[in-house]
């Protein structure tokens, strides 16, 4: 590990990069959900500034599209080198910055490293195809970059779900004007330039701009952007999305979800608890594929809800930097206000309160709400919490039933000794990802990643998806000589 400072003040500013980190209209402090205090103060743009980043970041990538792959891929290798040299910083911003657990950041930071290495392969990849064409004439279906790719990234995973996009999006030859959730600016916008800096990716073709509500709009607006791929909230997502489809640019929305872990009457108890547990309260429940229901069969939920009851209260709360805790903070107070008031509305609607419920400062502890129903909030609303949500079922048809009753379809797992009978009821959920005998947070960095209904626009990013995301098809035709057309 080095001692060189990987970011400064003048970086966090951004004054020093004349490439184009951010355009700045003012200066926010960032603080630290876990105490309080203030860890920063980062330059913020506003609509100009992008205006000013997306013309410059469009005059890049054209150069940066025709450079040999040789160059592009170059520059990847090193950006993962500069992530490993300055690994325990990195792992320390993301802990301070969005609450996470030291094993939560140091995996964060595996998978983005890990979505830097694939990418560097796609510039030797294959970029087209030969078509069926008659003698004589050779057709061409070839995959060329968008041009600009506007990128909005949330705070719950701000690394590596900014990285995902962003490291593929400038494989293929793209420029990137990448605006991180505020909350997380620093950990998922600033470390992701300072990487690509170091590792001598061309000034000007990638833009990371620190900005609110208005500088996302103007990135959805902007003639210069070819696309928009946004990671956040369900009700977010449909203003971005009609806001960019109405400028006519590609859209990727990857949004929330209300996911069933199903736990069937043969599942071994005690790795299903382990499942569950690991579902829905890793980061504090703050991940679009947290397990918002455990559907669990009515023969087992006395002692799997009772035993669950005294894993949560057992799994330590408060702040990451200590070492010593499994769940740290919500992001901000409106989080926790949210989680709270579903809490408690569901318990005025009937739920029984197992344990949890409790708050202090932004710490929420972990919540077990049992005999939940269709009727009550925590059956429908995503929480964005540490609340388990315990559904009993009784047939395998009426666990269908509950899981697909949501507008979401992100994400899905059925636990059970016998996979044939978990495979047949798990492909009848409605969902984008499916995990048997697992539990509903996975991500491999190599897999189509996506969900339908309000959990997206059925556009997967990751793995094999990504060159249909970051790029578009050209036909082209080659003829050794003119036909003679009859006039």
């Amino acid at each position: 590990m080095t001692t060189t400072k990987f970011l400064t003040d003048e970086h966090l500013s951004g004054r020093v990069f004349d490439g184009g980190w951010t355009a700045i209209a003012s200066v926010s402090e960032v603080s630290e959900p876990a105490t309080g205090k203030v860890i920063g103060k980062v330059g913020m743009t506003d609509a100009a500034g992008i205006a000013v980043a997306a013309a410059a970041a469009r005059k890049a990538q054209q150069g940066w599209a025709a450079a040999k792959p040789d160059e592009r891929a170059a520059v990847f290798p090193k950006a993962v080198a500069a992530g490993h040299e300055h690994w325990d910083e990195i792992v320390e911003w993301i802990m301070r910055e969005s609450g996470s657990v030291r094993a939560k950041a140091e995996f964060e930071l595996t998978l983005s490293l890990k979505a830097i290495q694939i990418a560097g392969a796609m510039p030797y990849e294959a970029q087209g195809l030969v078509l069926p064409s008659e003698t004589g004439r050779t057709s061409l279906a070839k995959r060329r970059p968008l041009g600009v790719v506007g990128i909005i990234a949330p705070f719950n995973f701000p690394l590596y779900l900014a990285m995902r996009a962003v490291a593929p999006a400038l494989a293929v030859g793209n420029a990137v004007v990448l605006k991180p959730d505020p909350r997380t600016t620093i950990c998922g916008g600033f470390v992701i330039a300072r990487l690509f800096e170091l590792a001598g990716l061309p000034a000007g073709v990638l833009h990371v701009l620190a900005g609110r509500g208005d500088a996302g709009e103007a990135l959805c607006s902007d003639d210069n952007i070819a696309m928009i791929q946004f990671t956040g909230s369900t009700n977010a997502g449909r203003m971005v999305g009609q806001n960019a489809s109405k400028h006519l640019k590609k859209v990727s929305l990857e949004l929330g979800g209300k996911n069933s872990l199903i736990i069937l009457d043969d599942a071994d108890m005690e790795l299903a608890l382990k499942n569950a547990a690991w579902g829905v309260y890793l980061h504090q429940g703050q991940i679009c594929m947290s397990a918002g229901r455990v559907l669990v069969h009515k023969s087992i939920i006395e002692e799997f809800s009772a035993r669950l009851a005294e894993k949560a209260k057992a799994l330590p709360v408060g702040d990451p930097m200590s070492g010593t805790v499994a769940l740290g903070p919500l992001i901000n107070q409106q989080q926790l206000d949210h989680a709270k008031s579903v809490i408690e509305q569901s318990v005025a609607q009937g739920a029984t309160l197992l344990a949890g419920g409790t708050t202090e400062g932004l710490f929420l502890a972990p919540t077990v709400l049992r005999d939940v129903t269709p009727a009550m909030s925590a059956y429908s609303e995503e929480v964005f919490g540490p609340v388990a949500v315990l559904v009993p079922f009784e047939t395998d048809d009426e666990a269908v039933q509950l899981a697909n009753n949501t507008e979401y379809g992100l994400s899905a797992a059925v636990v059970s000794k016998d996979v044939a009978r978990a495979i047949a009821l798990g492909e009848r959920l409605n969902c984008g990802l499916l995990h048997i005998n697992d539990q509903t947070v996975n991500d491999d960095v190599v897999n189509p990643f996506g969900g339908v209904g309000a959990s997206g626009n059925g556009t997967s990013i990751g793995g094999p998806a990504n060159w249909d995301l970051f790029t578009e098809w050209q036909w082209m035709t080659i003829k050794g000589t003119p036909p003679a057309y009859p006039f």
